[in-house]
């Protein structure tokens, strides 16, 4: 067992899944469809994770380079479509590669404010090391945000709702690709028991709508828009 995480409860534990570049910024590989409004509640959240202290435990996924002849064509190993968003991650974190052992430090949320752990899977549960940790340890509530809803975020809250954890859903932190299967997997993880909650729920009312790392169209505007607002605020 890992001994430091049996030894209080924590009431709140954000879990961010799958915040990757090749996810969530429009010229990834495999983009969101809502990336900009998922983009700006992710960075509120995780301001509000660190503001509060809360420890954060990340997923990501990993798939093997093999010199371009890979399988899968995103969240391939060493490239940038595979980093994680800057905003998502904190200086004092332990990260974790996807080799099918469950090996953890003793006292690994007491030393560390997040967990990066890699996954060769959609589905988190099927890495024996994510498997151990989000199985040993203890928190009032898991709170979710990250893409994709229909996928690793659906298997995530599935599976923590499985080993009796209260699990709550950040419905517009976190991105799709479908709507109609979207809106399908978020009414089954909740007749599983699972909330949603909206961002302003958890992290109040906020202005911000800039994301500050995409550079698509409807990024740029959102941005245009902003500045020239507080322009405005500034001669009034």
């Amino acid at each position: 067992m890992i001994r430091q995480l049996l030894k209080r409860n924590r009431r709140q534990i954000l879990i961010d899944v799958n915040t990757q570049r090749d996810f969530l910024l429009a010229d990834g590989s495999a983009c969101i469809r809502n990336h900009r409004r998922v983009l700006a509640n992710i960075r509120r959240m995780m301001a509000w994770a660190r503001r509060n202290n809360i420890s954060i435990i990340s997923t990501c996924e990993v798939y093997p380079n093999g010199n371009g002849a890979s399988a899968m064509g995103y969240c391939l190993d060493g490239t940038e479509g595979q980093k994680k968003i800057p905003y998502t991650l904190v200086s004092n974190r332990a990260n974790f590669p996807a080799d099918g052992n469950t090996d953890l430090p003793v006292d690994l949320l007491a030393r560390y404010r997040q967990i990066v752990l890699h996954k060769r899977c959609m589905d988190p549960f099927d890495e024996p090391r994510i498997e151990r940790l989000l199985s040993e340890v203890r928190a009032d509530e898991f709170i979710l945000i990250g893409a994709d809803l229909e996928g690793s975020i659906e298997a995530m809250a599935l599976g923590l709702l499985q080993r009796g954890r209260h699990v709550k859903v950040v419905i517009d932190a976190v991105g799709s690709y479908n709507t109609r299967r979207a809106r399908l997997a978020l009414r089954k993880i909740e007749a599983k028991g699972a909330r949603s909650v909206e961002t302003k729920k958890l992290a109040g009312n906020s202005h911000l709508r800039q994301v500050r790392i995409c550079g698509c169209r409807s990024c740029r505007t959102a941005r245009t828009k902003m500045t020239d607002k507080s322009n405005g605020e500034n001669w009034n």
